[in-house]
């Protein structure tokens, strides 16, 4: 509805609490900081070919901000997540 610009915006401000999240596991240290580190460099480039991909096959910017949104709120709810998996 506002196009690129506002969803770009609020993407910035969700990935923020992700970054947050994201560091203080690494901080902690241990096979767990390792493991996220793994899947974080691996998240970032599958969704990078993702992007590419739906900008080469004619998706717009608006259906990438999306898709990053998806993979940045299910990270959230991830990392939000007791270390023994209750809520």
């Amino acid at each position: 509805m506002f196009g690129p610009c506002y969803s770009g915006a609020l993407l910035a401000f969700e990935a923020q609490k992700v970054m947050g999240l994201r560091l203080v596991k690494l901080a902690w240290g241990g096979l767990e900081a390792q493991a996220e580190a793994h899947l974080m460099v691996t998240e970032k480039v599958s969704a990078a070919l993702e992007a590419a991909g739906t900008l080469l096959t004619g998706g717009s910017p608006d259906t990438v901000i999306a898709r990053y949104r998806e993979h940045v709120a299910a990270n959230t709810m991830r990392l939000s997540a007791p270390a023994d998996g209750r809520f």
